[in-house]
């Protein structure tokens, strides 16, 4: 990503500061009053014009402030990230006795699903420990007539194949498409695709190999269905959630498939999954801020945070860390 010069920085990261707190657009004279900028409003009020050009902040209505844009988030994640606050190093002496309060796997599971949702004040979710799922490899794509054969292999050398109808107008992005694929499979650690990243011109060939190869590693993941989420009521009451359809989604998908709140192909992005970035439409106004634990060598659950995208990243991020490695140690 891209580094800013030094002011345009300075502005962005304030006025992800201001929002988190507030939920207001904030106005150059007020970032000049409130946090001491050394400079005047006009100026700030460029920089904020060159930010809101280059996709990082937008303007939600013509006469107010700005607002930090799914883009801004992601910058201010990767570049601008504040260290965590003394309440993470809190947090990690209160679950040191927790652990040893509680008989079972469960309860325990449950007892930190709770402290981090009053701890953040948002969504929380834990998987139960898991087999580790093999990693995608190679996909191959092959057309026959009205059909196209996809072909998904593991890293255990194990293929799999789905049968899908394609539309006529997208064969033509077909080779296209599998080189992406493959770009995509060769710079990943993981085995996972960045859809968010898809070339507009191959967009109807990705939206159908999209839901294929997201739901087929569903599907082979089950076993991960298990999970504990709490303070679902803490994430509607946020203003964000205001509307109907705006959290009717997330609910349907809680009450369907909870740990698709952490997709089985996605520990890229530095375990912060911004606006469209996730897999699930139902969190596509959402931010998912998640951490591994592993329990052995093959078995692995996460801990994750749901909210909306503004949100207090450092302090999230610091938070399921500290829950994650808490049961690693008394788990592993």
């Amino acid at each position: 990503m891209e580094t800013l010069p030094q002011r345009q920085q300075q502005i962005l990261r304030a006025t992800v500061h201001h929002y988190v707190d507030t939920i207001e657009p904030v106005s150059s004279k007020t970032l000049v009053q409130r946090f001491g900028l050394k400079v005047s409003s006009a100026t700030v009020r460029s920089v904020m014009g060159v930010l809101e050009q280059r996709g990082l902040l937008i303007q939600p209505h013509v006469s107010a402030g700005r607002v930090p844009s799914p883009q801004g988030y992601r910058h201010y994640v990767n570049c601008l990230l504040p260290p965590p606050g003394s309440a993470a190093f809190r947090l990690e002496r209160e679950l040191t006795s927790l652990s040893l309060q509680w008989a079972s796997l469960d309860d325990l599971l449950w007892q930190l699903a709770r402290r981090l949702t009053d701890f953040t004040g948002l969504m929380s979710l834990i998987t139960r420990p898991a087999l580790v799922q093999p990693t995608l490899q190679k996909i191959r794509l092959v057309n026959s007539d009205d059909r196209l054969l996809v072909m998904l292999v593991d890293s255990s050398n194990h293929a799999s194949h789905l049968n899908l109808r394609l539309p006529s107008e997208a064969l033509i992005e077909l080779d296209a498409i599998e080189e992406w694929l493959m770009e995509q499979l060769q710079h990943s650690r993981d085995g996972s695709i960045r859809w968010a990243a898809l070339p507009p011109h191959l967009k109807l060939s990705g939206a159908v190999l999209r839901e294929a190869i997201q739901s087929h590693a569903q599907a082979k993941g089950m076993a991960q269905e298990n999970a504990l989420f709490h303070g679902i009521s803490r994430l509607v009451s946020q203003p964000e959630f205001s509307t109907t359809d705006s959290f009717l989604p997330l609910l349907d998908l809680m009450d369907r498939k909870p740990a698709a709140v952490v997709p089985l192909i996605s520990n890229q992005l530095g375990g912060v999954l911004i606006g469209a970035e996730h897999p699930e439409r139902a969190l596509e106004g959402c931010s998912v801020v998640h951490a591994p634990y592993r329990v052995s060598d093959d078995q692995i659950g996460n801990v994750a945070l749901v909210g909306p995208m503004r949100m207090a990243y450092s302090t999230c991020m610091a938070a399921v860390k500290t829950v994650a490695n808490h049961l690693e140690r008394i788990l592993h």
